[in-house]
């Protein structure tokens, strides 16, 4: 679990951002300018802090959004999702080791956005809380006379909270591209140590390790 203060700051966060939403809601039943969604796609992912480089680890992403208008002039809107979205890290190399990770997440995601009058590209930035389904497993292989990372203590935090950036592209009618990117502001995984054996003797390190994440989707809006 994360912190006492951090979990103060998120319960902040979350009611301000609750309170914003469902007054931009009722603004948008009012004038009807809701649009419920569907969205599927890859999520391209990475742990920070793992010692591996690259947005190796394919997942899937999908659920279900909905983007009200907060404007009259309709260039302004918010939008939340309920995702199921899969992260973690892959390396097929066992320099510095052989690792496939993955983190299972439930994502609700909060953003606010504008839209581009003259090429229709619709921009959001915000925030996501995502909770991880559960803990998994080591699968990986290293050079124990080389380079090792503490498997003994795999334990990943539940509570994953993410800053967002978001564009949107018409492809035919209600069909849209997504490009999302994503990057947890508070560790998924707090100390994990790591030893290396150079010039002679062994050094060993601790690493704070947050989730980096780039979404392709395709969203269908009705």
């Amino acid at each position: 679990m994360v912190s006492n203060k951090h979990t103060k700051v998120l319960v902040l966060v979350c009611a301000s951002l609750f309170f914003i939403f469902h007054s931009s809601i009722f603004h948008s039943v009012q004038a009807q300018r809701i649009h419920a969604y569907v969205t599927s796609g890859v999520a391209l992912s990475q742990i920070e802090g793992d010692e591996l480089k690259g947005f190796r680890k394919a997942g899937f992403t999908g659920g279900i959004g909905a983007l009200a208008s907060i404007s009259e002039s309709n260039r302004w809107g918010v939008s939340t999702e309920v995702l199921f979205t899969q992260r973690g890290a892959y390396n097929r190399s066992v320099n510095p080791y052989r690792a496939d990770i993955q983190l299972n997440y439930i994502d609700i995601p909060l953003l606010f956005h504008y839209q581009d009058p003259y090429g229709g590209m619709l921009v959001g930035v915000g925030m996501d809380y995502g909770r991880l389904v559960q803990q998994p497993r080591f699968l990986g292989e290293y050079n124990p006379l080389y380079f090792i990372p503490d498997t003994t203590d795999y334990t990943f935090l539940y509570d994953d909270i993410s800053v967002v950036a978001d564009a949107r592209f018409t492809v035919w009618r209600g069909l849209q591209f997504n490009i999302r990117w994503q990057y947890s502001v508070v560790p998924v995984k707090r100390e994990w140590t790591f030893s290396e054996y150079r010039q002679g003797r062994w050094y060993s390190w601790t690493n704070n390790c947050h989730n980096h994440s780039l979404l392709f989707r395709l969203i269908w809006q009705f």
